[in-house]
This record gives C-alpha cells, sequence and structure tokens, in this order.
C-alpha cells in the first residue's frame, strides 16, 4: 500500500525534471551569444516585467476585440516569461549571478504575474462572474505562496521546489486561458490555476515536514 502511494510521485517528478532540464538547455543555448555582450541579467530581467506589465494593460481592452486583444496579450506575456527565463540563463553563462539580481529576479516575476491576474480579475468584475473573480483572488494568492514557501524552505537548508504548480506552469496556464479566452475558456485556466498552486503550497509544506522529519535541520529564524 505504502509503495502504491509513493509511485506516482517519482514519476511526476521526472517528468518535470525532463521538460526543466530541456528548458534549461534551450535557454543556455540562446545566450550563449547575449553572454559575450554588455546586456545584463539585470536589464532582461526589467525588460521581461515591462512586457508582463505591458500585456496585462493589453487583456482589459478585449471589450474592443476578443481576438486580437487577448491574443495580443498572450503573445506579449510570453515574451515577458521567456526573458525571465533568459535572465537566469543570462546570469549563469557569464558568470555574473549576483545575489541582488536573483532577489531582482524574484521580486519581479511577483509583480508581473500579479498584474497579469489583477487584469483578468478586472474582466471577470466587468462582466459580473463573481465566482471566476475569487477564484482569481485564490489564485494570486496561491501563486505569491508558492515561491514563498520555496524560499522558507530554502532558508532552513531544504528543499522546497518540488510540485507542478511552479512558475513555468502557471505561465503557460495563463497563456493557454489567454488564447482560450474569446471562446470562455479564460475562467477554466484561472480555475486550474488556484488549484494546482494550492496543491503545489500543500505538496512544499508537506515534503519539508517529510525532510525535518527525517533528519532535516529544525533551526528556525
Amino acid at each position: 500500500m505504502h509503495a502504491m502511494n509513493e509511485a506516482p510521485t517519482p514519476r511526476l517528478s521526472r517528468v518535470k525534471a525532463g521538460y526543466t532540464t530541456g528548458a534549461r538547455t534551450l535557454a543556455k543555448l540562446s545566450v550563449t551569444g547575449l553572454a559575450r555582450t554588455r546586456l545584463t541579467p539585470n536589464t532582461l530581467t526589467a525588460a521581461g516585467v515591462t512586457l508582463c506589465l505591458a500585456a496585462a494593460v493589453l487583456v482589459p481592452f478585449e471589450s474592443r476585440d476578443k481576438l486580437l486583444f487577448y491574443w495580443l496579450a498572450a503573445a506579449v506575456f510570453v515574451v515577458g516569461s521567456v526573458l525571465d527565463i533568459l535572465d537566469g540563463a543570462l546570469a549563469r553563462a557569464g558568470g555574473r549571478s549576483t545575489p541582488f539580481g536573483a532577489f531582482f529576479d524574484s521580486t519581479t516575476d511577483r509583480v508581473g504575474e500579479g498584474a497579469m491576474l489583477a487584469a483578468i480579475g478586472l474582466v471577470f468584475a466587468r462582466a459580473g462572474n463573481d465566482i471566476a473573480v475569487v477564484f482569481t483572488i485564490v489564485a494570486v494568492a496561491g501563486s505569491f505562496l508558492v515561491p514563498y514557501v520555496r524560499a522558507k524552505a530554502e532558508a532552513l537548508g531544504l528543499r522546497g521546489d518540488v510540485g507542478l504548480g511552479s512558475r513555468a506552469e502557471r505561465v503557460v496556464v495563463i497563456t493557454a486561458g489567454l488564447v482560450f479566452a474569446p471562446w470562455g475558456g479564460l475562467q477554466w485556466a484561472i480555475y486550474l490555476l488556484a488549484a494546482t498552486s494550492w496543491l503545489t503550497v500543500a505538496q512544499r509544506i508537506l515534503h519539508v515536514r517529510k525532510q525535518l522529519i527525517h533528519g532535516g535541520t529544525t533551526h528556525v529564524d
């Protein structure tokens, strides 16, 4: 019985590890040339969050042309999110990783994602879809807690990066929701985002607890 309960986790972990490794490899190849330029990782970070904010601004204009503005917002959001991936790859490739760069990157991630979800919540509010508004708020809280739990775990010297609802997956869900928004798909993406975010929070809490029980540090600040 115990083995049956534990079996799915390694499989899911291998799937996630596979595409995470692939994405990082592509990112490393993409920044090989950039590493030889004067472009800094912080510049990419700033550009990425600026594009994510621009995408959020586009979403409320969906009332004028749903297909145009939802799809344009999705495209801009994806580009901004890709830049957010490349900044870390550039920092590693060029040997320019700094504590401030990591802090700046993590902070701007929350800004871009929060702005996009706020814009989506505004669309739901204008449409009178109160249930979707509530789920958007739940998704915001869950999305912010996912990296917070990981940061607290790592501050204790533990791993907190488990679960399927990390930033890359959230970007995919939000983007898919925008793409299918003209046909009513956005609210379902938000429902999925809210569920997976909180599931990931629970997974990370349980993973930290398991590490502490099996010999992890018990120091707290």
